[in-house]
Parts: structure tokens; sequence; C-alpha cells
């Protein structure tokens, strides 16, 4: 087996080099939750620090190519939710993503059964997250939502 090109690290105390270029790529497609990410961090507003919240970086050659993490889900109870989640453009279909969205799947099931995502983002959103387990609801504050169980059931049967 290959090993993939790119490493998953949990992002600690400061935001890696690279940001801005992420969040360039992301305004470039009028997706704007990588800026989000740098002001709240910047503000103190969000730094994925607080009851089980984390934020991952993927990096390839040292250079952060996605970004993505969880925090308790303020709208459900006993939930946490997919933020920030956004991939380069010139690093999709080879991995990164899913293995970044797995990592942050496995760490928010640590501390709850279920997960929330907003997949308004982008049209290629929705399917990916699809693609991961979970199913679209009419939520207010999300789209989409993946329980453990369910989750559990979809790696078995693959």
């Amino acid at each position: 087996m290959i090993a993939p090109a790119f490493s998953i690290l949990r992002i600690e105390g400061a935001l890696p080099s690279g940001i801005n270029a992420l969040a360039e790529a992301a305004a470039d497609e009028n997706v704007r939750n990588v800026a989000r990410l740098i002001g709240d961090w910047s503000s103190g507003a969000e730094r994925f620090d607080q009851n089980g919240a984390a934020l991952f970086g993927a990096f390839a050659n040292r250079h952060l190519i996605a970004i993505g993490g969880v925090t308790p889900e303020p709208a459900l109870p006993e939930a946490f939710r997919v933020r920030r989640f956004y991939v380069h453009p010139a690093h999709r279909r080879q991995g990164a993503a899913r293995t970044l969205a797995s990592t942050v799947i496995a760490h928010a099931f640590k501390h709850a059964d279920t997960i929330t995502c907003n997949a308004r983002a982008s049209a290629a959103a929705a399917p990916f997250w699809e693609a991961m387990g979970f199913e679209a609801v009419e939520a207010e504050a999300w789209t989409h939502l993946l329980r453990r169980l369910r989750f559990a059931d979809e790696q078995l049967s693959r």
C-alpha cells in the first residue's frame, strides 16, 4: 500500500502558515468559511479548544491543503458540528478530504453520538458529506446529520 502524499495534524496554539492562501482559494469560490475561521481565531471567538472541540489540517509537503474541525453543536445538546471544512481545489479528488473528514468524524464520535454539518457552502459539499454517511435533513442550522450507529453500519458494509 502506498502512503498518502499528505498528513493530517491537529492544529493547536496558532493557525498554520498557508491559512491565508487557503482562505484566498476559498474566497475565489465564494466560500467564506476559511476567512471566518481566521477572524474567529484572531478575535478568540473560536479556537477549537473547548469541550472536545478540535481543528485539523491536511498537509502536503508541509503546505496546508485542507482544514476542518468540530465543536459542540449549540442547537442540539449531545451533538458535535463539523466546521470550517475546506479543501484547496488543486488537492481535491486525491483522498485528502475523505481522510480529513474521517479524522474529524472519529474525533467527534469520541465526544458525541451525533454529528451535524452545514453543506450550503458549495454544490459539491452535500454529495461529499452524503458519501461520508451523513443524511440530508431539514433543519435551520444544518443540512446534514450523522449518527454513530448509521456510520458504523455503513463502514461495515464497505
